[in-house]
């Protein structure tokens, strides 16, 4: 899988809807806000659609983008009734609007430029950008392999305890243990700073993890610094990408459905060759 093709597939996410052109705008205009970012493009300038419907979104998109684990039952119910059958598919709208930005200015910080803009957009209403996200983009992003892979499952925990996601706490994955992963080495993953057995690399991957998700606004030089030390250019894409991937967790943590599939403990899985999750191996 090469950089090019996650660039463009970046660039299809960009130009997806909800359905509802008034209502992506509203979304990618509160994203930008609550991250301090420049929003994605919009197909058509802001307009006024239900007032109760797009308080509820604004409110909804704001808390997702701010700290996704502060949203609450009645939060998530509100934004349900009010969008029905279209919650979803609005949901995963809302992690486009929140994320690919966050992607662009980790790429700027990294100097890697923002792979996947354009100065046109090719807007597409037909695709199900529920479809494009979680069955195009997050296994392409998982099939990419430059980086090794106890350094890619240290990421992947480090997401999972910044947005509470207690489905993607329980996992681990299998080729990551075999390489010396370890739920020794993982229970250092919180205070990582000061972890003997992490490695210095896997300390600036996780500083720059916690900059695209806490303050992406402002990606200090030290740690772009620490990661150009670490990573060439092509891994440094990757991280990038795997921190969007991970955060796709984001989705299910929103809506409540992110129930660990074990009663305790953790579950082994594996991504296989094509980027899927298998579970139980």
């Amino acid at each position: 899988m090469g950089s090019q093709e996650l660039a463009d597939r970046l660039a299809g996410l960009v130009a997806l809807s909800s359905g509802d052109r008034g209502l992506d705008t509203l979304i990618r205009l509160t994203c930008a806000r609550a991250s301090v970012l420049p929003p994605l493009p919009v197909e058509i300038d802001p307009v006024d659609g239900p007032a109760e419907r797009d308080s509820v979104v604004a409110a909804f998109a704001e808390q997702f983008s701010v700290d996704v684990s502060g949203i609450g039952d009645n939060q998530r119910t509100q934004l349900t009734a009010t969008l029905g059958d279209n919650a979803f598919r609005t949901v995963v709208m809302i992690f486009i609007a929140d994320f690919i930005p966050r992607v662009w200015a980790g790429c700027e910080a990294l100097g890697l430029g923002k792979r996947g803009a354009r100065e046109a957009v090719e807007w597409d209403h037909d695709t199900d950008p529920v479809d494009a996200l979680l069955n195009g983009f997050v296994p392409a992003v998982a099939r990419m392999r430059g980086l090794d892979a106890v350094t890619t499952e240290v990421v992947r925990l480090r997401g999972a305890m910044q947005h509470n996601c207690r489905l993607c706490k329980s996992l681990r994955e299998s080729t990551a243990l075999d390489a010396g992963g370890s739920e020794e080495l993982y229970g250092q993953i919180e205070d990582y700073e000061s972890a003997e057995g992490l490695t210095k690399a896997q300390k600036a991957a996780l500083r720059y993890v916690d900059a695209l998700i806490w303050s992406p606004s402002q990606i200090s030089e030290k740690v772009a610094r620490g990661v150009h030390k670490h990573f060439s250019d092509e891994q440094a894409f990757e991280l990038t990408l795997d921190v969007m991937r991970n955060a796709a967790n984001k989705i299910a943590v929103s809506l409540g459905a992110d129930a660990p599939r074990v009663a305790e403990g953790t579950e082994r899985y594996l991504i296989d060759a094509d980027g899927q999750t298998v579970y139980g191996s």
